[in-house]
């Protein structure tokens, strides 16, 4: 049987993907991040996620995946990836199709309070 957990930034199956399509697989946890491309990574912060979540199923093992569990890793991932758009390691794409700021409004720097112009 297929588990999932599933949110706007977060997807984890019980599956691998086969030729562009998921193949249950009760040994496998296949995540997918930001699907929306709602935020713009780089390839060390994305690898950050993924050892997160590497983290997290090493701290789940041995127990039964079950809905709850799943829900956990999910959620954990979901609080990891505000904090690094909190602390500025990832940003909104604000090209994107459908900019929600589902993990707060974005902030814009207001240069001239920060003395880049003089005024």
């Amino acid at each position: 049987m297929l588990v999932k957990y599933t949110t706007r930034h977060v997807r984890i199956f019980t599956a691998e993907v086969k030729e562009n399509e998921l193949v249950e697989n009760d040994k496998i946890l296949t995540l997918d991040i930001d699907p929306d491309n709602e935020f713009i990574w780089n390839e060390d912060i994305l690898e950050k996620v993924y050892r997160k979540f590497d983290e997290l199923i090493e701290f789940s093992s041995g127990e039964d995946l079950t809905d709850y569990n799943l829900n956990y890793i999910g959620s954990s991932l979901e609080d990891f990836i505000r904090d690094l758009l909190q602390k500025g390691d990832i940003s909104y794409n604000l090209g994107g199709r459908s900019p929600n700021y589902s993990m707060g409004l974005p902030r814009v720097r207001n240069l001239e309070t920060e003395g880049k112009y003089n005024l």
